[in-house]
């Protein structure tokens, strides 16, 4: 026997599938689930009825002629493509190029989801008036999901971070599949026998198959009787279960269904210590007024008594003491300032008046020596005596007489050898 590989047998099978001209050009009948739309613009979901179920892919291309409205899960649609086979893996898929209602467009589940809803509407399951009120502070909360998945991680997320000190009781339930809404309506019947504060009840997001057990008539009831409030968070934000509708409180996730039951008490705590610094800081400004208007009145007291008044004439009397201080010391400071400037005054007076003292002396004693015998001695004149008398005249001596002739510079003593007389 010949050995392929696992490569060779799937270019095969796709070379085979894509050889059949049925297969090319094909137009298949069910239901979506499971649909979603890609960032790159594609849709993949998978058509399926009560006997199997095939993934699908219509890309971006062929949306533009052949698709007219959204698809959601639940629709009944006809889809015309071809069928190929994915080489790496070897999975089938259909390859829509175009998509239409089939009928209305409303699927099986979809239908037994409207009847359901409708019939436990008008019992009054959704009663607005008949919701009971969520807890702001829950001590215990109960949970009913399963114990692995996403859902219950979100949940203890939220928990810590907003409340760690609330308490989580968890009833590990099946979710989805065969006897998952059983399991579910005797967790919220456990729960509910223990007195807790709230419960959620949910799981993450799927098709509508996966989230039909949500959508059971006997998890509606089970809600409606309990006596403990109950948030049903179940699915993506755009699901909507039965378990919803009948819930106290929808939330759209797992997620927000815990930010729902459990208050954000760190985010209170936080909020508590600001307003406390804020009413510390408060109080602190308003008993600084209040001090400031007390020693304000105190003031006032003491300046209205006689302590005060004392206080104020003494205080007046070191002012005017002070101002009387000033006033003598600029006053003899005015005063010396005056006398200097007199004094040197008095010195440039004196002094002008010695200058022409001194220069009307010096002409004085010009004209003294002018008039001086001792100055006409230096003109080379003497003056003669005899005896200690004055010669006036040549009558005055006679041969042989001493005299006695006086210069400006000592005296010469002479004897008369003779004289001669002029006539006048």
């Amino acid at each position: 026997m010949k050995v392929y590989t696992v490569g060779q047998v799937n270019h095969y099978l796709a070379d085979l599938v894509g050889s059949d001209y049925l297969l090319q050009r094909i137009l298949i009948k069910g239901e979506i689930s499971n649909c979603k739309y890609h960032s790159m613009g594609h849709i993949y979901f998978t058509l399926k009825d009560e006997s199997g179920s095939m993934p699908c892919v219509m890309f971006k291309g062929n949306q533009a002629a052949g698709l007219s409205f959204r698809l959601e899960d639940g629709q009944a649609v006809l889809v015309e493509g071809s069928v190929r086979v994915y080489e790496k893996d070897a999975r089938v898929s259909l390859y829509a190029r175009k998509v239409q209602m089939d009928g209305d467009g409303t699927g099986r589940l979809r239908v037994l989801y409207e009847q359901l809803k409708q019939r436990l509407f008008d019992e009054g399951l959704f009663d607005f008036e008949k919701k009971k009120p969520i807890p702001a502070y829950p001590k215990r909360v109960g949970i009913v999901t399963a114990s692995t998945g996403a859902a219950i991680r979100d949940i203890c997320n939220v928990a810590n971070r907003r409340n760690p000190y609330v308490e989580l009781i968890l009833y590990p339930a099946k979710v989805q599949g065969e006897g998952a809404a059983a399991n579910i309506a005797e967790g919220i019947r456990t729960l509910d026998r223990m007195g807790l504060d709230t419960i959620i009840i949910g799981r993450g997001g799927g098709s509508i198959e996966d989230l039909w057990a949500f959508n059971e008539e006997i998890v509606a009831r089970a809600i409606y009787e309990a006596k403990t409030p109950i948030i049903s968070g179940t699915g993506h934000e755009t699901d909507n279960t039965i378990a919803d509708y009948a819930a106290d409180r929808r939330a759209p996730t797992p997620s927000a269904a815990a930010e729902l039951a459990i208050p954000d008490v760190m985010t209170t705590l936080r909020r508590i210590r600001e307003m406390r610094d804020t009413l510390d800081r408060q109080i602190l400004s308003r008993k600084r007024l209040l001090d400031a208007k007390l020693d304000n009145l105190k003031n006032r007291l003491e300046h209205a008594g006689p302590n005060g008044r004392l206080k104020d004439q003494r205080q007046r009397m070191l002012i005017l003491q002070d101002r009387l201080h000033r006033a003598i010391r600029q006053s003899y400071e005015a005063s010396s300032l005056t006398q200097e400037r007199l004094a040197e005054r008095l010195r440039r007076d004196m002094d002008s008046k010695l200058q022409m003292t001194r220069q009307r002396a010096a002409i004085l004693t010009e004209r003294l020596n002018g008039l001086s015998p001792t100055a006409k001695l230096r003109g080379g004149f003497g003056y003669i005596s005899r005896d200690g008398a004055a010669v006036r005249s040549v009558q005055d001596v006679n041969a042989k007489d001493l005299l006695e002739i006086v210069l400006h510079d000592g005296t010469i003593e002479a004897e008369v050898v003779g004289k001669n007389e002029q006539t006048i």
